[in-house]
């Protein structure tokens, strides 16, 4: 009888199957096995706590030697760029400040600053700049969209030919200008077949006009690269829902693929303005009467004048400048991804 209570007594909640008084009982609480386990788990720990202990002392002596190394790396390239750059244009700046009667002065600087000339080339230098800038990113813009989205046979090769113009100098499409606008250049030949006349009407190369030309048929590969980067990283599905939806081609290049290509824009144009500053091939071979730039000053003063101060205070604005500009385009780049 006191079997059969037994038996039908319930197992408690949570007492595992066949855990009872048989020999399968659980070890009593006072039993040496706990204390086994908890002896190899902090024997583990101390074994790990010591490899890692070693690991990271390893690479604590090693970086010194690291530091060392990379140092002993570095020295190199940067006294060789020491002595090629920095050292001409510490050279320049201590030029600058010493007149030719001797001694150290920032009469140079005052000289300068107060004759006409310089003030005119720093104004012709920055909105011949600023001009050839803006003409750089609206024909960059258009050519771009039309490379990149408008489909017709030679695009890719017209994207390449993008690349391959990047690497051109700048006399170059100067000379190529001069051929088909100058004084005896194919238009003006061919104007004066056709009417009988004894010079064509194309007179405008040697003007500010034909140096902004230059500039801006030289540098507009210079704002399409970073744009044909960045419209082909564009989501075409948004274009094709935005036409779906019957939205004009104005409205999706408003609001789709302007907005995308607005890094791209402040990239290549302050990269532009950067170059535009400091041209000096263009200016000089398109013979432009009464433009001059601050290189063109620097020259004129260097090698016409001998006023190798005044030329030297005119390179430290000019190198100021475009220090400051690049250091623009270095943050817009960086924000960009360009």
């Amino acid at each position: 009888m006191a079997e059969r209570i037994s038996e039908s007594r319930p197992r408690r909640a949570g007492a595992p199957k066949g855990r009872g008084l048989g020999g399968n009982a659980a070890p009593p609480r006072g039993s040496d096995r706990p204390r086994r386990r908890r002896g190899r788990s902090t024997a583990a720990q101390g074994t790990s706590t010591g490899a890692s202990g070693a690991a990271l002392s390893t690479p604590a002596k090693a970086r010194p030697r690291a530091a060392v190394w990379a140092w002993a790396w570095a020295l190199p390239p940067v006294g060789l760029l020491a002595l090629v750059f920095l050292y001409p244009l510490a050279l320049v700046v201590q030029q600058s400040v010493q007149p030719d009667t001797g001694g150290t002065s920032v009469q140079p600087y005052a000289d300068v600053f107060a004759s006409e000339a310089f003030r005119e080339a720093l104004w012709t230098t920055v909105w011949l700049a600023a001009a050839s800038t803006a003409g750089c990113l609206v024909l960059g813009f258009v050519l771009a969209l039309i490379i990149a989205f408008v489909p017709f046979p030679g695009a890719r090769a017209a994207a390449r030919f993008v690349d391959v113009f990047l690497s051109f100098p700048s006399f170059l499409i100067t000379l190529a200008l001069l051929f088909i606008y100058g004084s005896t250049g194919m238009a003006n030949g061919l104007w004066a077949d056709a009417t009988g006349a004894g010079e064509g009407p194309f007179q405008f190369l040697t003007t500010p006009w034909g140096v902004l030309l230059a500039e801006i048929t030289y540098f507009t590969p210079f704002v399409m690269r970073p744009l044909l980067a960045a419209f082909s990283q564009l989501d075409t599905a948004q274009l094709e829902a935005a036409s779906s939806l019957g939205a004009r081609a104005p409205r999706i290049i408003r609001q789709i693929i302007l907005p995308e290509a607005l890094p791209a824009l402040a990239a290549g144009g302050s990269l532009v303005l950067v170059l535009c500053l400091n041209e000096f091939g263009i200016v000089l071979f398109t013979g432009a009467k009464g433009v001059t730039t601050l290189p063109m000053l620097v020259y004129g003063k260097a090698i016409l004048e001998s006023d190798y101060p005044g030329a030297c205070v005119v390179a430290v604005v000019n190198v100021l400048i475009s220090v400051g500009l690049y250091g623009l385009y270095r943050v817009v780049s960086r924000r960009a991804g360009a």
